[in-house]
């Protein structure tokens, strides 16, 4: 005996319909204006009945292709095989910038003094599912850019500054790491947000789906 839908947890329940939805409209099921409106009640929805009616009509069950293809697009990129220690990032009156495939050690130590740095987690390939960031902001600023399934922890310890951290919940949520924020800040602030929101990720792998649906085709 199956369990009834109102019974069944709701996040899954959303996740179950989100990809759904983007596997239809891979599939030429859904106009991008219907996926679009189907997917904003899904993801901002609280009923859990409202959010499964969205995928009822729908003819086409996600593949297992289609599967592998979502982890790869939205998993957390891991390589434990390489394990840098530590890395100290200096920024005194400049900026200091650390983006892309970078790799991610266990520990950053990151130093701002009339200065600022951007930290972007969110192509970034983790060697553990917990980092440590040591922070010492003085008349600076921070940027950390990351995932939207990620895990952060504030402890950082502000004086006239601040300590922003700006995530809306997630929907995939796997083997996530989580960001630890240590340390003291100055007269400076530490601002932790999303780079791309999940909705534009969502949309712009259901067009990746839907070109790579057509050329099989």
């Amino acid at each position: 005996m199956s369990v009834p839908l109102q019974d069944q947890p709701i996040e899954h329940v959303r996740e179950q319909v989100i990809d759904k939805l983007i596997y239809n409209y891979g599939q030429g099921a859904l106009s991008l204006d219907a996926f679009e409106r189907r997917l904003d009640i899904a993801m901002e929805s609280k009923d859990v009945i409202e959010i499964s009616a969205q995928a009822q009509d729908l003819p086409h069950q996600i593949s297992e292709q289609y599967q592998q293809s979502r982890n790869s697009a939205f998993d957390v990129a891991y390589d434990t095989q390489r394990q840098p220690e530590s890395e100290t990032i200096l920024s005194v009156l400049g900026g200091t910038n650390r983006s892309g495939a970078w790799v991610v050690p266990s520990e950053i130590r990151c130093v701002t003094i009339l200065g600022g740095s951007d930290l972007d987690f969110s192509q970034a390939v983790f060697t553990s599912q917990e980092v440590t960031i040591k922070v010492f902001c003085l008349f600076g600023g921070d940027n950390i850019y990351v995932p939207e399934n990620v895990n952060v922890v504030s402890r950082a310890f502000c004086i006239l500054g601040g300590n922003n951290i700006d995530i809306p919940p997630v929907i995939h949520r796997r083997q996530v790491p989580t960001l630890i924020i240590e340390g003291l800040v100055l007269f400076g602030g530490i601002d932790v947000k999303i780079k791309r929101s999940i909705k534009q990720r969502l949309i712009s792998f259901a067009r990746q789906m839907k070109q790579m649906l057509n050329a099989e085709k």
